[in-house]
């Protein structure tokens, strides 16, 4: 019998703890015999290291590097409910590029055979990864690797059942404050935040550690780039590539989870929400900030996951996750032209993903939320199917300061793009009646519908007399 203060016993929590934050070394799960899922959606999943070769300038605020921290790396969920096929891809890039989000959809599409609209492209909004372009060598080799890891995907997949649930983390802030009248660059604990971590959990029923675990947060990944000029140790911007904390975060949960588990990261409406490292009006952050955040995140995560897969939680969970995807290319009014963006819905069963083409202020997943109300479980995310840059709220273009005056979209925006995207969520949620009433023939007492998915490119059934 070991007493709390056996040198042994201590040895012993000392080198467990460190395996958990090093990743150098871990005790592997144990193993269980595997259980049946009752769930009419199967998955697969796969990830890649898309790190670019060395000396590749980052984008998000361009500078050179000096060798690589950690990878940059993407991910792909392929899902199937027996009818319709619907893919996520995410990465540790800047933006979701259109030439990007093209490229992607292509590939992806062949080797799955999930159609092009029901491909949802995300982007971490990472500032220390590297630029896209379709025709350099590093580009075509990434496509290559998408293809090659969407075909892996297809061949695995299986029954899951999905987890849900909400944690909190500690580290983001909002970075707009108004003084005097005018809104300045300035951490601003006063301002709006969504501190919530939404933390999906995929389970293929092999095991105790999930298939899958998908985060979604709301901060920019820029913990590795400029600060205020005093700020040590990088003035200038840190030069290392990185994944910044979202890799941290992912790399942390494959870390407690082993080998069956892969990640993804989704970012939120983070246009003006930031790390929070003060400064004047903010500072560089280093290894100890990336450390604090990545891990804040990270274990938030994996302490919500556990809690969705104890047998109370794991009760609560469907059986069906009926998959539904509507996406709309609109013309949003500008400051001197339209500007024309992409907006998808993607419902998983309860789950509806809800996509931005740019960087959406947080006030704006606060909105579309309330309008869903208590029809699904929405997850608004940003930096998604295309790049519009600031997204701003009506209340900002009366503030003023650095976000509306860079972008293009003009300050009338706001209510155009709630409304576009409630739409596109009745499409999928079905539950009013522009959304699942049946275009009626007259004899419609002999008339048996057929329901299909937006996305289903089938032609329509002929009514039944």
């Amino acid at each position: 019998m070991l007493n709390q203060e056996s040198p042994y016993r201590v040895g012993l929590l000392t080198a467990l703890i460190a395996a958990a934050f090093t990743g150098t070394a871990r005790a592997e799960p144990p193993v269980v015999a595997a259980s049946e899922i009752e769930s009419n959606l199967k998955a697969g999943v796969a990830k890649i290291d898309v790190t670019p070769p060395p000396g590749t300038k980052v984008v998000g605020h361009v500078r050179e590097t000096q060798g690589v921290r950690d990878p940059i790396r993407a991910a792909i969920l392929l899902l199937d409910d027996g009818r319709t096929k619907a893919a996520i891809v995410t990465f540790d890039y800047l933006c979701a590029w259109e030439e990007l989000v093209r490229d992607v959809r292509e590939v992806v599409s062949k080797a799955t055979a999930t159609p092009q609209p029901n491909i949802l492209v995300a982007t971490s909004h990472n500032h220390s990864g590297p630029d896209w372009a379709s025709d350099s060598p590093y580009c075509r080799q990434v496509l290559e690797q998408i293809a090659t890891a969407a075909t892996a995907t297809v061949k695995q997949m299986r029954p899951v059942s999905i987890g849900y649930g909400e944690g909190e983390i500690h580290f983001n802030i909002n970075r707009r404050k108004v003084i005097d009248g005018r809104a300045v660059v300035r951490l601003n604990p006063d301002g709006p935040c969504d501190r919530r971590v939404k933390v999906l959990r995929f389970d293929d029923g092999r095991g105790l550690a999930p298939l899958a675990v998908m985060m979604h947060a709301v901060c920019h990944p820029c913990v590795f780039t400029w600060g205020d000029k005093y700020s040590a140790p990088h003035p200038e911007g840190y030069p290392k590539m990185s994944a910044d904390f979202p890799g941290e975060a992912q790399r942390f949960v494959e870390s407690v989870y082993g080998a069956p588990t892969t990640t993804l990261f989704l970012q939120g409406c983070a246009g003006d929400i930031r790390p929070n490292l003060p400064g004047f009006p903010y500072r560089c952050g280093d290894e100890s900030d990336i450390r604090w955040i990545g891990r804040d995140l990270g274990c938030e995560v994996v302490r919500t996951a556990d809690r969705t897969a104890i047998r109370e939680e794991r009760a609560k969970r469907p059986t069906i996750y009926p998959i539904k995807v509507a996406s709309a290319t609109v013309d949003l009014p500008g400051k001197e032209k339209p500007v024309r963006g992409e907006f998808q819905a993607l419902r998983v069963g309860p789950y509806l993903f809800l996509t931005i083409p740019g960087e959406p202020f947080v006030d704006y997943g606060t909105q579309i939320e309330k309008a869903i109300g208590d029809r699904a479980i929405p997850i608004v995310v940003g930096y998604a199917n295309g790049n519009l840059h600031y997204i701003c709220t009506a209340q900002a273009y009366k503030e003023g300061g650095y976000e509306p005056n860079m972008t293009e979209l003009g300050p009338n925006v706001e209510p155009v793009i709630v409304k576009q995207v409630s739409q596109l969520a009745d499409r999928v949620i079905g539950d009013v009646f522009e959304s699942f009433a049946p275009r009626l023939p007259v004899d419609a007492k002999h008339y048996t519908p057929t329901i299909r998915d937006e996305s289903d490119k089938k032609p329509e059934p002929a009514p039944t007399r």
